[in-house]
């Protein structure tokens, strides 16, 4: 007689259920309530990060403005050669344009957006949108070459044709101190004057690289005090290491503000222990010292956290071996100890370096000109000339950037090799 447990050779579960069915029913069930308790945090993840992400790379690259709210102008500038000005049905498009503009009050966007490409251009568009509304009847081309003086030019119908199109990469040649000449529409460099973009990125990166730099130097010894100093004195050592997470951002910021400025705290203990003399103060502020001190003040907890996590774990008894079998203390300090510590040194400058490359708040507050960053400039895109796409642009290549610094560190170093303890 076959066994309870078997039936025609399919091994059954205590609830009568083919063994394999109610393995495969616990799993799900197991994934399930993985899938419930990861959601939040996925959830939170891609509205908070992965949505507004996609949203500004879009907006690189979106040039919907003139081919959405000028339709008629776009398809009669299809076939247009480029070499002269445009025929009469394109003035009579235009002029449709120019009034459905007017009445729905959207053609301000499209003067808004060629004025990133040719100055003047927005004052053209608008003006003429209020004139179109008095035009009755044809020919076109004559009334619409009175309007303003600008439509005489090839320049503007090459910058608008262009522009038709619902994709650009103008905001990206931008972003590099390029643009598109208005005469060949070739990509050249942009006036000596007008390349600050170049400039930023590269200055925020030495920045970046040289505040992650100093953190490694400040916080090397501290987080060395706090992995081997007894219990009561590491603990107190690390309510001065949290200390700054209890204050404000802001605040901080502008305390340093009162202790660099000429008149401030470390000016006048200089002047009175006789380092400098009091009418060649010390310019540490609206500068890239202010920067640099301000932000590496700020940043070094972030340095030491994954530093001590890593040196507690590391066994007093590895530096006794190397001391009993001959090394000098030094020899051993560097040959046994510290090797053991490039984990968190790691885990520590990708932290800081990163942080370091998205901050805004401290450079405005203390970096003055030579102190800003290229995070300023996407602020101030976003908060007053509200050139999102350019925003966006700079905003994707300082992404682009540090994901490939990382791609470079998981190929040298390897990012298995980076813990936090």
């Amino acid at each position: 007689m076959a066994d309870d447990a078997t039936m025609n050779g399919v091994v059954l579960a205590a609830d009568g259920l083919p063994l394999k069915a109610s393995l495969n029913k616990a799993m799900r069930k197991s994934r399930l309530r993985a899938l419930l308790l990861v959601a939040p945090l996925f959830i939170f993840v891609l509205f908070s990060f992965l949505i507004p992400i996609f949203d500004m790379t879009m907006r690189s690259v979106d040039n919907w403005h003139v081919s959405g709210l000028m339709p008629e102008t776009t398809k009669a500038l299809e076939n247009w050669d480029g070499k002269a000005l445009p025929e009469e049905p394109v003035f009579a498009a235009l002029i449709l344009d120019l009034k459905a503009g007017a009445i729905s009050r959207e053609i301000g966007k499209v003067g808004t957006r060629l004025n990133y490409e040719k100055s003047g251009l927005r004052s053209m568009i608008t003006s003429s949108a209020r004139k179109s509304k008095k035009v009755k009847e044809g020919p076109y081309k004559p009334i619409v070459l009175k309007m303003h003086k600008r439509w005489k030019e090839l320049e503007t119908w090459t910058v608008i044709k262009r522009n038709t199109s619902k994709y650009t990469i103008g905001y990206y040649l931008n972003a590099v101190d390029m643009k598109y000449d208005n005469k060949t529409n070739d990509i050249v460099m942009q006036p000596e004057e007008r390349q600050i973009y170049g400039t930023l990125f590269l200055r925020t990166f030495a920045i970046s690289l040289a505040i992650t730099l100093i953190c490694v130097v400040l916080a090397y010894p501290i987080s060395y005090l706090l992995a081997t100093l007894p219990v009561r004195y590491s603990n107190l050592l690390m309510i001065f290491v949290l200390l700054p997470f209890w204050t404000s951002l802001l605040v901080r910021t502008t305390a340093w503000i009162a202790m660099l400025q000429s008149q401030g705290v470390l000016n006048d203990l200089f002047v009175f222990f006789g380092l400098v003399d009091d009418a060649n103060r010390l310019q540490l502020i609206h500068n890239l010292t202010g920067t640099i001190i301000a932000m590496t003040h700020i940043l070094l907890p972030f340095m030491v956290l994954p530093l001590y996590s890593v040196m507690k774990t590391i066994p007093p008894s590895y530096m006794r071996a190397a001391l009993s079998l001959g090394a000098n203390p030094v020899t051993a300090y560097v040959r046994v100890y510290m090797p053991l510590t490039l984990s968190g040194i790691g885990a520590g400058s990708i932290l800081v370096f990163i942080l370091s490359i998205g901050y805004y708040i401290t450079p405005a507050l203390v970096g003055g000109t030579d102190g800003t960053l290229i995070s300023n400039q996407i602020a101030y895109h976003m908060q007053s000339s509200l050139n999102w796409g350019l925003a966006g642009a700079l905003g994707a290549l300082l992404l682009f950037s540090v994901l490939a610094l990382y791609l470079i560190y998981n190929k040298i170093v390897g990012i298995d090799n980076m813990r936090l303890g």
